[in-house]
């Protein structure tokens, strides 16, 4: 198995920076234009040539914004959890769906009340009608 350890790096190596070239913008290559460095990592990837050349000068490399590393920024910036109760905005829009949700809710209601008070009147109706009709 160790005898297969270079092999297996420098393919490493020769697909990271096939793959680091296709995805460099145009404007971030240096020296030659992307499709030569392409050929270049292809042709020349088996003896690192390739790869290493395409790494040391084919590309920009600039420095972190405000020289901060993406892990100092994290460490500077964190973000504090709060939990839902604690948290006006979602309080809030739990208040809204419960409002729009009541509304639904009574109006469905109030249609239920209506319709059965509308039942009870014409059976009320018809009750007379018939003690009436049975007096005569």
């Amino acid at each position: 198995m160790l005898r297969y350890l270079p092999f297996l790096l420098v393919l490493a190596l020769w697909i990271y920076a096939f793959i680091d070239c296709l995805n460099t913008p145009e404007e971030e290559v240096r020296g030659l234009p992307k499709v030569v460095w392409v050929i270049i990592i292809l042709l020349f990837g088996e003896v690192l040539v390739g790869p290493i050349a395409w790494l040391v000068a084919g590309r920009h490399r600039h420095a972190p914004a405000n020289g901060s590393t993406p892990s100092e920024w994290h460490r500077s910036h964190r973000t504090t959890f709060v939990a839902p109760d604690d948290n006006p905005e979602f309080l809030h829009s739990l208040r809204e769906e419960a409002a729009s949700a009541d509304e639904v809710k009574d109006e469905s209601l109030l249609k239920d009340w209506e319709a059965d008070l509308r039942r009870r009147e014409e059976e009320l109706k018809k009750r007379e009608g018939e003690q009436g009709g049975e007096q005569a």
